[in-house]
């Protein structure tokens, strides 16, 4: 008669097992994560790749277009091409200026139609407003724009759903003059040099400080490095 004995695995190998699974576990619960915000694209873009040394600035325009002219010459001077964010209902207003800085090869942006929160807007009002500033731009410049700024910087996640449904990637920024409450030129520059990085994405609007700072921060971003840029050129595309 032949008797078989059960070698039972010992306490440290139960142990390994048990530590094994466990580090199986949250491996895969960190892919899940992963694998969820890969396609949960409901959000917007705030800054772009940080291994390259580049700034981008978004310039958004919805009143006045008297500081225009000297803040193209400023970007000419300095071989700068940057995105322009335009209020639909201004761009009606001011084709030939729209068209000038189309030409002189910068990028152009919306932003909606009227200067109103989206987020105060019904579904069907919000995508009206995105499509009639669309219309707008690609009457103009004969390209449909792919950027949207929310005015205001105001979102939520229907507005950028929608956005992001017509064709938009929706861009608000990482580093902010805050130029529209008039600080000196001297406040924005160091607003900007400051908190300067890669792939930083600078909001401004053409205001009279704002030009006077353009020079100053041009010279000190290109002495730090830094290629000054479209905000096409520096986001990564998240889908």
């Amino acid at each position: 008669m032949k008797i078989f004995y059960i070698k039972y695995p010992s306490k440290k190998t139960v142990w390994l097992l048990a530590i094994a699974a466990l580090l199986a576990l949250i491996l895969l619960i960190f892919a899940l994560m992963k694998t969820v915000s890969v396609f949960n694209t409901n959000e917007p873009i705030y800054r772009g790749d940080t291994k390259e040394k580049k700034i981008a600035f978004a310039c958004n325009v919805a009143w006045g277009d008297e500081y225009i002219p000297k803040m193209l010459d400023i970007f000419e001077k300095n071989d700068v091409h940057i995105t322009f964010f335009f209020e639909g209902k201004w761009a009606e207003k001011n084709p030939d200026v729209v068209k000038e800085i189309y030409r002189k090869g910068h990028e152009i942006g919306s932003h909606g139609y009227s200067h109103i929160k989206y987020t105060s807007l019904s579904k069907e009002d919000c995508e009206k407003d995105i499509k009639k500033s669309e219309e707008v731009l690609e009457k103009i410049t004969g390209e449909k724009p792919t950027l949207f700024a929310p005015p205001y910087g105001d979102f939520n996640e229907q507005v950028v759903k929608i956005a992001e449904e017509l064709g938009y990637k929706v861009i608000l920024w990482s580093l902010d003059t805050i130029d529209w409450s008039n600080p000196s030129p001297q406040t924005i520059v160091e607003r900007v040099m400051n908190k300067c990085h890669n792939g930083a994405i600078v909001l401004m609007h053409p205001t009279k400080n704002t030009v006077e700072a353009l020079p100053e921060i041009i010279k000190q971003l290109k002495e730090k490095g830094f290629k000054i840029t479209k905000v096409s050129e520096v986001i990564v595309d998240k889908k």
